[in-house]
């Protein structure tokens, strides 16, 4: 479970579908809410949230999230539940964790998948 918090800036559009048990899209209304308020749609609609507002997601909701086109940037926020993102996260089209970097320097702050190689 978490919720996505469009905290300023431009509008945020989130595309929403429910899970199958075999973890394919479900075609079936979705069922959420914004700021604490019941909604649905149907599935791979487009929700907006305009700064300041939040929307709370069940499990097994697939969803994609990206800043609408024209309206600035925007600062976005996740809080969820206690999970682990090597087991718990299901995503639909599978895409890696965090993108390749290639450093030319050694790093002064490491990211969560630097540990195994540098301590």
């Amino acid at each position: 479970m978490e919720d996505i918090i469009n905290r300023g800036g431009g509008n945020l559009i989130i595309e929403l579908y429910n899970t199958t048990p075999d973890d394919k899209l479900d075609s079936t209304p979705v069922h959420f809410k914004i700021d604490g308020i019941n909604r649905t749609v149907e599935a791979g609609d487009k929700v907006v949230l305009t700064p300041g507002e939040s929307i709370c997601l069940e499990p097994h909701m697939y969803h994609r999230f990206y800043g609408e086109p024209g309206k600035g940037k925007i600062l976005v926020g996740e809080v969820s539940m206690v999970n682990d993102d090597k087991s718990d996260n299901c995503v639909y089209e599978k895409v890696g964790r965090f993108p390749p970097t290639f450093e030319d320097v050694a790093p002064l702050h490491l990211l969560a998948n630097d540990y195994e190689k540098f301590l």
